[in-house]
């Protein structure tokens, strides 16, 4: 495993929050998995997994879960931070600049652009954690499972949780043994 500071997860989630527009979950996947080589593609997958079911935003969790397991609680304080800090003075700059010139058709035409492109990268990010689950087609039941209890049936996520739960670590216990 790899060894990272608090300073160090710091500065990787500084670049991951300052790289998203409304959101920086594509960004987190390609720094931690794919650029940085932090976690495999399957650990962010399960890292993940956990943060969707806990109150809050995902990538919050997602970056409390990564700093504790390099450096325990001065690591899940460090990779929030440096995942929000950036952001935060952007966004209050941003507002500034908002306030004034909000009229403007091209501002107006610049959001619009910037929502689509948000739409793409998380589509993106969920094919490529899809692909994943390829190397164990068994997961798919999850998958559809859950689409199901979630578009068909209109279940809340407590009881989609509650009820898939059960097959989804039944099927990722398999996956397990078979890895």
């Amino acid at each position: 495993m790899k060894t990272l500071t608090p300073l160090q997860l710091f500065f990787i989630f500084s670049k991951i929050g300052l790289s998203g527009f409304g959101g920086v979950l594509p960004w987190a996947r390609r720094t931690l998995v794919e650029r940085d080589k932090v976690l495999s593609s399957e650990e962010f997958s399960a890292i993940l997994g956990i943060c969707q079911i806990v109150p809050g935003p995902n990538v919050i969790s997602l970056s409390v879960c990564v700093g504790s397991r390099f450096c325990g609680v001065r690591g899940a304080i460090a990779a929030p931070l440096g995942l929000t800090l950036g952001p935060i003075i952007v966004v209050l700059l941003i507002a500034l600049m908002y306030e004034h010139f909000s009229y403007l058709d091209a501002v107006k035409g610049a959001l619009r652009g910037v929502t689509a492109v948000g739409i793409g990268l998380v589509a993106a990010t969920g094919f490529k954690m899809l692909r994943d689950e390829f190397r164990y087609p068994m997961m798919f039941l999850v998958v559809i499972a859950t689409f199901l209890a979630a578009n068909y049936f209109h279940l809340g996520l407590g009881w989609v949780v509650l009820i898939i739960s059960p097959l989804a670590l039944f099927l990722a216990s398999k996956k397990a043994r078979i890895s």
